[in-house]
Formats: structure tokens, sequence, C-alpha cells
């Protein structure tokens, strides 16, 4: 099935008109955004790919760390990012397309330390964790009592966060349960080295491709029908799916 989603996608690419204009930035989160041969892969990649496809525009998707693409989709015009936490307090700064993730985020240990037991949200407060500067993690624990620079440790993106756990320099990560067995490709350990410690229920969440507020407004309805489509695949509902790996 998967093949076939990407030969239709693929042949659909083929009669798009080029968007020099249009930029789409996200960062390499495993399984969702991923490298291969160089190339920006993964679960809502794909997606992401079809969308653009299915509206009828072309763009490269550039990889920076997550903070430096949501600066840049705040602040230019024709610029997507993906995959977007829609908060309310980002909800007046972007165009919504459509979902391409499905997330339940928690806390990550490694599997040696049997000494972190978290049964609620408080329990955490006594580790060290890796949080992404700007991420939706980062802001939900700040909010609720972690502090930068005694519990929080930020980092510039997932993987950064993920040498800081395997250096002994924190005792946590946040990420998603079912993004560990890619996780650990790409960090080359096997899966039996990390725990899935603790599910936190408010970051259980759908995330979504977003535009910049001044892209054009044709486009963003283009895109958001194009979304429609998409997601009347059976491809699209695999991947919202919980649980769903490649």
């Amino acid at each position: 099935m998967l093949k076939y989603f990407l030969l239709v996608v693929s042949c659909l690419s083929c009669s798009v008109a080029a968007n020099a204009s249009l930029r789409v930035v996200t960062e390499l989160s495993p399984p969702h955004q991923t490298l291969v041969a160089g190339e920006i892969a993964g679960l809502s990649t794909d997606l992401v790919r079809a969308t653009l496809a299915k509206a009828g525009v072309t763009a490269q998707i550039e990889v920076y760390p997550w903070a430096r693409s949501f600066r840049i989709a705040q602040s230019r015009p024709d610029v997507l990012i993906y995959n977007m936490a829609r908060t309310a307090e980002r909800e007046a700064q972007f165009h919504w397309i459509g979902t391409v993730a499905a997330y339940q985020l928690g806390f990550v240990a490694l599997s040696h330390r049997d000494d972190i037991r978290i049964k609620a949200l408080s329990d955490a407060v006594g580790y060290t964790i890796a949080v992404q500067r700007d991420d939706l993690a980062a802001n939900f624990l700040m909010q609720n009592g972690f502090s930068t620079g005694k519990q929080l440790v930020l980092a510039a993106d997932i993987t950064e966060s993920w040498q800081l756990l395997l250096n002994g320099k924190v005792d946590l990560v946040v990420d998603d349960a079912v993004a560990l067995t890619a996780m650990a490709e790409t960090l080359s350990l096997p899966r039996r080295y990390l725990r899935f410690v603790y599910a936190i229920p408010e970051l259980a969440q759908h995330t979504w491709l977003a535009a910049s507020l001044e892209t054009s407004p044709e486009l963003v309805k283009r895109l958001q029908q194009a979304h429609s489509e998409v997601a009347t695949t059976e491809y699209y509902q695999k991947v919202m799916s919980s649980g769903y790996r490649q």
C-alpha cells in the first residue's frame, strides 16, 4: 500500500507547476521526519508531499532545529511548517492546512535507570529532562512548574535531546512511544536500551501542516482542499492511527 501511495504521489508530481517562492520547513523527528540517503522522508513527510502534489505545487523541504523552523514560519511569507501542535497561543499565528501525525508524548529513560518511577506528572519534578526549545512539550512543562536550569535542559532539536540522555547529562527526554524504534535505529542503539516511562495525557495530540500568515489565501485554500483528499486515503488513516509504524 505504501509503494502504491508513493507511486501515485510521484505521478502527480510530474504534472505540478513549480512554485519557487514556497518553502517547507521542519525538523528531524523519526519516524515522521527522517533522513534517507540525504533526502527528507518519513510518515508525515509522505503526507506533506502528497498534499503538495495534489495542490499542484512543488517546494523543497528544509530541515532545521525546531526553534529555527518555527521562527522562519512565523516571520516570512509563503512558508509551510510541520509537524506543528495547534495550541491556543499559535491559533492566530498561522493558517492551518491539516493534520499529518498523531502523537502520545511522554517521558523516556534509558532502560538501566530502573530507579526512575513516574506515576504522575509531579513525580518528574525531581529529574532533569531534555526538551527542544520552543517545542510544545517544553512550553507545557514550563507552564506546569518545571523550570529551565533546574529540571529542564533546552536543546536545539530532538537529536541533541537524545544525545544528552545517552551521555548521562539528563535523566529523561520527551518523545512518542511509537517513535522509539525509529529513534533507536537512528542512534544505532538496540531498542531494548530505551524505556517509555510515562505518557503525559495532555500531550496526546494530532499535529499539523501549517502555513505562515502571509501565505497567499488562494494557495492556503488549495492546500486545504488537497489535504482533505489525501485524508481519505488508506495510508493517511494508517499514519494517523495510534501505534502505526512503516
